[in-house]
């Protein structure tokens, strides 16, 4: 299945509207703009549009995106990617709806979004970013239909301005100024953290990041010059795994860029099964605030 075609790329070297240009298997295809310049997409479907230096941000590696991939895969996550779904499906508009998965990782969330769009007769065209090419090989081949580019999300994106219905940010940065110029009138911003208690039967054991006092606050705060609350809502997720799941659990997440999986296991290794924790998040919707600053 080919990507959609009707969203507005833009070059990432001149600005220009990029069209995309199907080829013959097992030629995924081409993005380019009238000034030549030009992005073959990986054998795996995605695009990498980083040029020049590329980013400096520290991508997931393959294994921190195997351990996510599987984790997810098992549908432990589930009611969260519902209740992101649920959030964004009523603010889908027109004929031409679409969603920017901004950090979109593996492309479960997005699949679960653009399945629920689907069974309420919408189409949906998707553009999911993230820096980890690892983690687009996998989201390419779960949302085909997508436009999957590898990006750095404190640069320009490289979409046009009022060209989405929806940004979704899971677990992920939050750039606000680009999120506010690439919403259509109307649009919304849904962000998804993680809360006071998240995991806590096994965070400090499998040796995960504790959660941070005040980041609601924070989130806010840094939102606050385009964006304001519209609602918010907790997803509570009880979860009983076994030590593998709790280990990709444990590696899938921040704590992978400085342990390793191994790691991770020998200190589960004594604890019975199934470790029984709850997963605490927090999913937050956003309005722009208008050009008067209401």
């Amino acid at each position: 299945m080919p990507p959609r075609t009707d969203l507005p790329l833009l070059c990432p070297v001149c600005a220009a509207p990029l069209t995309f240009t199907a080829a013959e298997p097992p030629n995924p295809g081409r993005l380019a703009c009238a000034a030549r310049h030009s992005f073959d997409a990986a054998r795996q479907g995605y695009f990498n549009l980083l040029v020049g230096k590329g980013t400096a941000f520290e991508a997931d590696s393959a294994a921190m995106v195997d351990a996510r991939f599987n984790f997810l895969s098992r549908g432990h996550y589930r009611p969260l990617a519902q209740a992101v779904a649920a959030a964004v499906v009523p603010v889908l508009s027109g004929d031409r709806p679409a969603v920017l998965d901004s950090g979109t990782g593996t492309g479960h969330y997005l699949r679960e979004l653009l399945d629920t769009a689907a069974a309420h007769g919408r189409t949906v065209s998707a553009a999911g970013l993230d820096i980890s090419k690892f983690a687009l090989r996998r989201a390419a081949r779960l949302n085909p239909e997508a436009m999957n580019l590898v990006w750095d999300i404190w640069q320009p994106l490289p979409l046009a301005a009022n060209s989405v219905d929806a940004v979704t940010v899971i677990f992920a940065p939050r750039n606000a100024a680009e999120f506010a110029r690439v919403l259509r009138t109307g649009g919304r911003l849904v962000v998804v953290t993680p809360r006071e208690g998240h995991l806590a039967g096994i965070a400090a054991l499998a040796g995960m990041l504790a959660i941070e006092e005040g980041k609601d606050a924070r989130l806010a705060a840094a939102m606050a010059r385009h964006f304001e609350v519209e609602e918010s809502s907790d997803v509570d997720i009880p979860l009983a795994l076994n030590r593998e799941d709790a280990a990709d659990l444990a590696f899938m997440g921040p704590a992978g860029h400085h342990t390793d999986r191994e790691a991770i296991v020998a200190r589960l290794s004594g604890i019975p099964e199934p470790l029984r924790v709850e997963a605490k998040f927090r999913l937050t919707v956003f309005r722009p605030r208008l050009p008067d600053g209401t």
